[in-house]
This record gives structure tokens, sequence and C-alpha cells, in this order.
């Protein structure tokens, strides 16, 4: 196992924000954990970046970062329900929502084409479409840093919210994810509730798991620019979610707030918001907000923009929001 040191992390982020790794490493199966502890002992902190499609990377990063690259989907066996499947940390997650369709395993046909790995999957708690990724999450196998030791949580130990876990709150760099455990229902029923897919030509004749993760693809794919092309992180900033009191009266002065409600509460479409406060398609230096959807940030600036342009972009677009909504929008990356 080679450590290197001082790496550009340019390529390895999809906002290709210019960065500097201190040191790292490539993780590909659990045998190398003893000799991971080993190295890492030497640093004051650890990191780990895999699809790198969720993360905002400062200009250095210091430490040990672990890059994910472990790979391996499973079937682990049924019951009168489910379908059991285990998969590694470093398995690309549009790559496993499609297997799963082929093994025919249905219920993430709505996750499709959400950029990132397996491991990333519950730490976001990933979600598009009225469905999130912690319905079929059954336990993550994590390595605990500080006990070193390896854990099985529990979907209910990982305390998933909206985009939100353990894994972002509580001793943030503590666990390690492993692999993933999933339980995929054999009676399939299809989540159809967002407008995009009750409209959507694919399923006009036929609703099944292949046609709606076709026309999500489609809907993605025009909505979202593709990081290959224009670096981007997907949505930058979560849905803001308001009480229904506030949500009424911004829809009495906003006849077009677009809202759900969720929970007691109200879930608002920040791309909405940011397109009315003037920053759809609006740059500040080399970012800017998408053209065609005001949530996603962009680079027009690839390997040269930094973590100081996002946080002046960002700050703009909040202040903005706040001033004509009084809705404070939170960012969804995570810095790193």
């Amino acid at each position: 196992m080679e450590v290197k040191y001082n790496i550009q992390l340019s390529h390895l982020n999809t906002l290709r924000l210019f960065s500097q790794a201190e040191a790292m490493l490539c993780f590909t199966e659990q045998a190398q954990l003893q000799k991971i502890v080993e190295i890492a002992s030497q640093f004051e902190r650890i990191q780990v970046l895999a699809g790198g499609s969720n993360v905002v990377l400062k200009k250095h990063v210091p430490g040990l970062t672990i890059f994910m690259r472990s790979k391996g989907i499973h079937f682990t066996g049924e019951n009168a329900q489910h379908y059991l499947v285990t998969v590694e940390a470093g398995e690309n997650w549009h790559h496993f929502v499609q297997y799963c369709l082929k093994q025919g395993w249905y219920g993430l046909e709505n996750l499709a084409l959400i950029p990132g790995t397996v491991g990333a999957a519950p730490m976001q708690n990933i979600g598009a479409y009225g469905v999130e990724v912690q319905q079929f999450i059954r336990w993550v196998e994590v390595f605990d840093w500080q006990g070193k030791e390896i854990y099985r949580l529990t979907a209910k130990e990982c305390q998933f919210g909206y985009r939100d876990s353990i894994f972002k709150h509580e001793f943030p760099a503590r666990w390690f994810v492993l692999r993933v455990g999933f339980a995929f229902p054999k009676q399939w029923v299809p989540v159809l509730d967002y407008p995009d897919l009750q409209q959507a030509p694919e399923l006009a004749h036929e609703v099944s798991p292949w046609a709606i993760f076709t026309a999500v693809c489609r809907i993605r794919e025009k909505k979202l620019p593709n990081p290959k092309y224009l670096p981007n992180a997907g949505s930058f900033f979560k849905n803001p979610v308001v009480s229904l009191q506030q949500a009424w009266e911004l829809k009495k002065q906003w006849a077009n707030l677009r809202l759900f409600k969720q929970n007691g509460q109200a879930k608002l479409a920040a791309g909405w918001l940011i397109e009315q406060a003037g920053w759809k398609g609006r740059r500040l230096g080399p970012l800017g907000m998408h053209k065609n959807q005001a949530l996603v940030l962009v680079n027009h600036a690839a390997d040269q923009a930094c973590y100081n342009d996002i946080q002046q972009l960002k700050q703009k677009v909040q202040q903005a929001v706040y001033k004509q909504f009084k809705v404070h929008l939170e960012q969804e990356p995570v810095d790193i």
C-alpha cells in the first residue's frame, strides 16, 4: 500500500475545485484495514473521498485522505418479504441501481443517475422523486476509528433524516463506511408522487421499474449539467423545511410557490426560491448557478476556482433568498 504526498485533487471532485491533499492512499479491500490504521496513526486527521460528487474541497486538505475504491455486489439471501443484498462502499451508485433492476430487485429506480458511491449514499441519505435510500437500508457496516473495531449499525442507529444521518453529526470523522446491507421488497410499489414523473411519456402506457428508471434518467439529464462537461456537485442547497404557517404565509404572497407537506411541516423548492431571488443563470467570478436548474452551483473555471470562491457565491445566494423570503438555505455538499 503506497502513501502519496501533495496530491492534486481537482480531478477527484466533480466541482473540479483546486485542492491539494497532504497525503493519500487507496482503499480496495477490508484486508488493508490493519495497515491503514497503522498509517493513519501518523496523521492528526483522516477523511474519505470516493466519487467526489457531494463534497466541497478546501485548498489544502490536511492529514490522510483515503480514496475509496472497494468493489462487490453480493446477493446474501431472502425472506418472505425481501431480497437481501450486500454492497461494498466503493461501488458506483448508478451502476448499482442498474444492476439491481437487472436482477429483479426493485425500489431504487427513482434514485437513478445520482452521482457518487454506495458508501456515500447513507451518509447523505440520498433521495429523489419521492424516494430516500433509508427505505431500503438494513444496516451499514463501519470501521470505528476511535475503538478500532468494525460495527454494523442498524438503520435506526444511523439516525436517518432529510439529507442527514449520524455520519454527518455525531463524531463525523469517526466512521469509515465499509459496506451497506439492503433489503428490496418482493412486492414492488411504484412511487409517482412528483409531477415530472406523472407527466413522463415513458409512463403513459406502462408503469414498470425500468420505465421509471428511463424517465428519471431523461429528466435528470435534461435538468442537470453533466459534471464531465460543466463541473458541479449536483443540488448545492437542501430544500428548506419550514412550519406550515410560514409556508402558507409565503403562499399568500407567492402564488406559484412550490411546497410539499412533510411530517406536519412544509418542504419548499430551493431551486424555485433561488430563481425568484434572481440567481438562476447568474455568475459571480468563476462560479454561478446553472441556467436550467438554479439549485445547481456550477464551476466555469475548472481547476482554477477554489473553496473561497464557493463560500462567496454561497453567501450571496443565501442572503438574497433570506432577504426576499426570510428562509435560510443550507448547503448540501460536505466541506472537507
